[in-house]
Order: structure tokens, then sequence, then C-alpha cells
């Protein structure tokens, strides 16, 4: 018995020995006892102990969500599924981001946001965010910000969040990278993005294209609508099926020249451009049990349907001795151009409310955008930050429609042009200590609106408007994935053409006075919370 408790013993210190051992190679012990030690052991007897053992992996995992005062981070690169799947598929797990069924977008539970790209506004990935990124790898995605509290810095206009999309920074690559993606649906539509990027010592160099086809297979619709008027009893059928096949194309430029260590000039230009084939056939019919009050069917198409946006923009960033300080000259340009050229083709009429057989529609819509920027960072100390701006818009919409009817000497055209210009100042204050952060801004904002009939059928109006913007936001961090945070809040709405289509009836002379929507303040209280 005695012996037995000395090998196991023997055993014991050897295998420990083993591990310590196996931190940098394979172990391989080997344990004697000659028979001076050990009597019932013969002189060449031995034990030999051999243990091979496995590699020591850490494994750690990154924050995907990081909490700010001001914005809820989401890193899209320490996502593995990143590598396989779109921005848009990326987006249903950002935090206040809603992506449905078909896929809209809705950030803090409405359509009211913008859409930045590292940082700065992108147009067409506003106005067309769904086509856009759905094609987009997340690979090329660094972060994707929920810029919950836009702040003073920020347009007064009615924007309740924006969306940020980081991209990968390349500023430590040499030579050309570049990405090239494919996908084709059951819904006969195909998908093709590609992206090169390059540097060549201080300038960095970005380019991508994407096209997203829309089948007539994926646009098929089909009304059918059965009302009876309970005054009269009549009955109204109306049938109407069609399709809208097209595609999207959609391109971005990007620029970055390092002139030293504390002077960046950055540029870009890019946007999207799509057309449509619409058509389809209708029917309508009213009368009254076997009476036919009147019918006719209807043949339309819209060859020449095609929308596009476009925008640049031009940077220059200056940075000072003290860290964190930095000076920025900005300059945008938008523009949007959007034709329609619809006609209808009216065939079997009988006793039909109207006297024409058929009618084209010709509409001409332009937007030209020109964005002139301020920035001042600068920290004042441990946990204190001042911004101060200001920010000069020029913006111009026109509109010009004509309409042509066919059996009848008759035609309409209409002419529109709306100018809103804006100029702004701001100041921004933030405080962080520990978990304590605040946040304070003050935007003014005067505008000028104007509204015009080149073709002399209306009377001109025009309003000017100052308005003061105050922002307030405490927050207080819980934990790691909790926060409270009490946030007050100012915006504006200015009515853009849309809201004053001269097709639509109103009383001109009243107009002027109509034309400014009052601010609104808004309390809220948020609990982040993250399982």
């Amino acid at each position: 018995m005695k012996h037995i408790v000395i090998i196991s013993l023997s055993l014991l210190l050897a295998a420990r020995v083993g591990i310590a051992t196996a931190q940098t190679k394979k172990d391989s012990t080997s344990v004697s006892r000659s028979a001076q030690g050990d009597a019932c052991l013969s002189k060449n007897d031995s034990i030999t102990w051999n243990k091979e053992l496995e590699g020591v992996v850490i494994k750690a995992q990154k924050q995907l969500i990081k909490q700010e005062i001001d914005r809820i981070g989401y890193d899209v690169q320490a996502d593995e599924e990143s590598k396989t799947q779109t921005v848009l598929d990326m987006l249903r797990k950002v935090p206040m981001v809603t992506v449905d069924g078909q896929d809209n977008i809705l950030v803090k539970g409405n359509s009211s946001y913008k859409i930045y790209k590292n940082g700065h506004y992108d147009p067409s990935l506003s106005k067309n965010a769904k086509e856009v990124l759905k094609s987009m790898p997340a690979s090329m995605v660094k972060r994707i910000e929920v810029i919950t509290d836009p702040g003073a810095r920020e347009d007064a206009e009615g924007v309740d969040a924006i969306l940020n999309i980081v991209m990968l920074d390349g500023s430590k690559m040499q030579g050309i990278t570049g990405v090239v993606s494919a996908s084709y649906t059951s819904l006969n539509q195909a998908n093709f993005y590609t992206s090169l990027t390059g540097q060549i010592g201080k300038l960095l160099m970005s380019v991508d294209y994407g096209y997203g086809g829309i089948s007539s297979r994926a646009t098929e619709s089909r009304v059918d609508v059965d009302r009876t008027y309970l005054d009269t009893g009549s009955r109204m059928l109306s049938h109407s099926e069609g399709t809208n096949p097209g595609a999207i194309h959609y391109t971005n430029l990007n620029a970055s020249y390092d002139i030293d260590s504390l002077n960046l000039l950055s540029a870009s230009f890019g946007g999207y451009f799509y057309k449509l084939n619409v058509q389809g056939d209708g029917s309508t019919w009213l009368g009254n049990g076997d009476q036919t009050t009147y019918s006719y069917n209807n043949h339309y198409w819209m060859p020449g349907y095609s929308h596009h946006s476009w925008n640049g923009r031009l940077d220059y960033e200056h940075k000072t001795r003290r860290k964190g300080e930095r000076l920025t000259l900005s300059y945008m340009l938008a523009l949007t151009r959007q034709h329609t050229d619809q006609e209808n083709e009216y065939s079997e009429l009988v006793n039909a409310p109207f006297s024409y057989t058929g009618r084209l529609l010709t509409e001409r819509e332009r937007f030209t955008e020109h964005t002139f920027q301020v920035d001042w960072l600068r920290p004042l100390g441990k946990g204190h930050q001042l911004e101060l701006g200001t920010k000069y818009i020029d913006r111009n919409n026109n509109s010009h429609n004509t309409q042509e009817f066919y059996g009848i000497d008759m035609s309409t055209t209409d002419e529109f042009q709306h100018t809103t210009r804006v100029l702004a100042g701001y100041a921004d204050y933030i405080y962080r200590h520990d978990k304590w952060s605040a946040r304070g801004g003050l935007r003014y904002e005067y505008s000028y609106m104007k509204g015009s009939y080149p073709d002399g059928k209306g009377k001109a109006f025009d309003k000017h408007l100052g308005d003061w913007v105050p922002q307030a936001t405490v927050k207080y961090q819980l934990t790691d994935a909790q926060s409270l945070k009490l946030n007050y809040t100012t915006s504006i709405n200015r009515p853009g053409i849309s809201y004053l289509n001269p097709s639509v009836s109103f009383n001109r002379e009243t107009l002027d006075c109509q034309a400014p929507i009052p601010s609104v303040s808004v309390w809220s209280i948020l609990i982040f919370c993250l399982n």
C-alpha cells in the first residue's frame, strides 16, 4: 500500500511539470525509479508517461453597441454576419431602426430622418435609401450610428433623427483593393455592386457603382373596386392592372488629400438615376341594375418616367495644436431632375363624363440647392466641449407641366418657381463626467421664401421668418446596457414645392400667410435597455 501511494504522488508531480512545460512545446515526460529507491521494482523497470496538451485559446467578444449622449452606434465589423450580408440586412439589428417587409426604413418609429455618410448629409441615400443599401455589402461599412439628438449644429427643419453610415477607413492602405458582388432573385431581379479603393502617397480615392433591376414580375399589380352609392343606389365597378419594370443605377466618387498632419482636403460626388416603363390597362363602369350610366376602357403608359439625383461636396479641415480642436469649411451641391411623360388612351366610351379620347401629360421638375457651412469645434478642458458654426442655404424648385387633350382642341400649361434662402448660426455645448453627460444648444435661423408664376397665371408671394431653436439633453448611464435620458427639442417645418403645387386649388391672396408652419417643441424621456 505504501508503494502505491508513492507512485501515485510521482505521477501527479510529473503531470504538473508537464502542464508547465506545455505552454511552449509538446510534452513528453519520463519518470524512472531505480531498484535502490524501491525494492518492488527491478533495476531495469521504469514508469513512462506521455501527454500532449492542446493549445490555449483566449476568446473575447467586442461590444456591438455603444451609447453616447447624442447617438447609439452599432459596430458592423464586430458582427460576423457583416461579411455575407448587405447594409440593409444589418440595419435590422441596429437599435431604434425598423425595416419592414417592403424594405421601408424607419428611424425612431417614423420616416422624418436624414441619412449621412461619414458624418455628412448624403441626399442620394436619404431619397432612395432602400434601393442603394440593399445592394451595398456590409463589409464596406465600419459602423452605423443613430444620432437621436442632432443638436443645434443640424438644420431644424423637422428632422427627428439622423442615420449615419460610417464607411471603412482606407487611410492606412497602399495600392488598390476592390469588391464585386452580384445576386439574382426568384422574381427575375438582378443586383450588382462593385467598389475600388486606392491610395498613392497622401491621396486616397474610392469609386463604387451599383445596379438594381426592377422586373415586371416583381411589380405586377391588380386592383378591383366594387363601390355602391347609398344615396342613388348606383354601383361602380373598376378594374386596373399593370407593371412598372425598370432599373436603378447609382455611383459615388470620393477623394481625400492629406496636405500635412493638420490640414485635410476632401471631395465627393455621386448620386443615382432610375428609369421606369410604367404601363397598364383599366376599365370603369357605373350603372344601376342593368342600366349603364357610363363606361370606358383606359390604356396608359409612361415610357419617359425618369429621375436623377446628384450631389457633390468639398470640405477643408484644419486642426490646431490643441488636441481635438478643428475648423471645417464646407460646400455642398444637390441636384434633382424628374421627367414624366404619361399618355392615356380611352376606348369603348359610353356616355363618358369627359369629351376627350386621350391625354398626354408632361411634367418637368428641377431642384437645385447650394450650401455653405463653417464649423469650429474646441475642447475647453476635461469633459467640456464647445462647437460654433454658421450655414447658408440657397434652395430653388422649378416645375413646368403641360397637358394636351386628344379629340378636342384643348391644352393647359402651368409654371411655378419656389425659392428658399436660409441663414443660420448655432452654439452647442457638451459636458461629460463619469456616468453623467449633458448637452445644450441654441440655433437661430432666418429664412426667406418666395413663390412666383413665370407664366403670369398667379400672383407672386414672399415671406420673411426668424426662429430660435433651443435644445437640451441630460443623460445618466445606469449600466453598460442601460441609460436614462431627458431631452427637450424644437423643430420647424418649411413648406416645399410639394405643398405649393400650382395644380391644387387655393386662395392665392392668403397663401403667404399660410406658408410658415409654427415651430414645435417636444419633451421626451428615453430609457434605453439592452439585454
